[in-house]
């Protein structure tokens, strides 16, 4: 007897497409300088960065935003404390209308940017963060999981780049002192994206007598100098371990590290959840979309069309 495997069905099917398996072992390195207000996270995405930007075939420009936006948002959700994700959100009337990069507690990390090719054309092969995003807002969200609140911070889009936009949202809305350097840039590697971010926090001890506020304030202030002298080459560079880079600035500063964290290829589509979103559309508008029978939903963040069999999805009735 000749034994017929049965396909899954589309809402039981849970597998991945066929995406890069990756993992940055060290993607995420805290750190804090003892007996300082000065704590920060390094974040250096590697190889991970071309895999999550090469998906799309964009301008150079916005791919470089999206890298930037991609670290940034994987330092800022590794200051979580709870299993959930953090995710940066930009919606504009420029030629890149929305920006979007999240990263789970876990640290799985995706991205995606939605940019008008025409629009673009009308600018340079240099041109500007700012003048990509135009007039907007920025939006940075914090989701706890389906049992607790959610908390979103917004400020509209000020600043020459994306590093700035977000000291003005520590500065505004988190009523904290920062300092932010993004870097991302196509390397003979490829793509490479990396993230720095230092906090003035209040004083929490260390192994010296514990400063005043002059102190601490001057503590501060080294910190920023030091931490001005970062080149996007050492950013960028595979071969210059994270350690390496944080003792060159802060070994005379009391540098203790932090534990690493891993970062991974995050994009958490699957058949399963996009049948259940075409369920929950009228059936007329699901025989609009359908072409020879078939309807095709493309991933934003992996640029991956999945393809549905139009007589499977029975969607609402009018």
């Amino acid at each position: 007897m000749q034994l017929v495997t049965q396909p899954t069905p589309d809402f039981l099917d849970h597998d991945r497409p066929p995406v890069p398996d990756l993992v940055v072992p060290r993607g995420v390195l805290p750190f804090h300088l003892d007996n300082k207000p000065v704590r920060g996270r390094l974040v250096r995405l590697g190889p991970l960065a071309d895999a999550l930007l090469t998906r799309h075939d964009s301008a150079d420009a916005v791919t470089r935003l999206l890298g930037e936006a991609m670290a940034l948002t994987a330092g800022l959700a590794a200051a979580l404390k709870y299993r959930g994700s953090f995710s940066l959100q930009a919606k504009s009337d420029g030629p890149v209308s929305m920006l979007l990069a999240d990263c789970t507690d876990q640290g799985a990390l995706r991205g995606y940017a939605r940019a008008d090719a025409e629009r673009l054309s009308q600018y340079g092969k240099n041109v500007s963060a700012r003048a990509l995003l135009g007039r907007g807002y920025l939006a940075f969200t914090c989701d706890q999981g389906e049992d607790m609140e959610r908390y979103q911070g917004i400020v509209a889009i000020e600043g020459a780049d994306l590093a700035e936009m977000t000291g003005n949202y520590f500065a505004t809305s988190e009523q904290l002192r920062s300092h932010v350097r993004l870097a991302c840039a196509r390397t003979e590697k490829g793509w490479r994206a990396s993230a720095f971010i230092m906090e003035r926090i209040a004083s929490e001890g260390g192994t010296g007598e514990p400063l005043d506020a002059e102190a601490q304030e001057e503590a501060w202030r080294t910190a920023l100098v030091l931490a001005g002298t970062l080149t996007d080459a050492e950013l960028l560079d595979d071969a210059l371990p994270p350690e390496t880079l944080l003792h060159r600035l802060f070994s005379l500063e009391g540098l203790e590290l932090g534990q690493a964290r891993a970062l991974a290829y995050g994009c958490r589509c699957s058949r399963s959840r996009l049948a259940q979103v075409l369920e929950g559309f009228p059936v007329p508008d699901l025989d609009h979309m359908a072409e020879a029978g078939v309807i095709t939903m493309t991933c934003e963040f992996c640029n991956y069309g999945f393809r549905f069999d139009r007589e499977a999805i029975r969607g609402k009735e009018a």
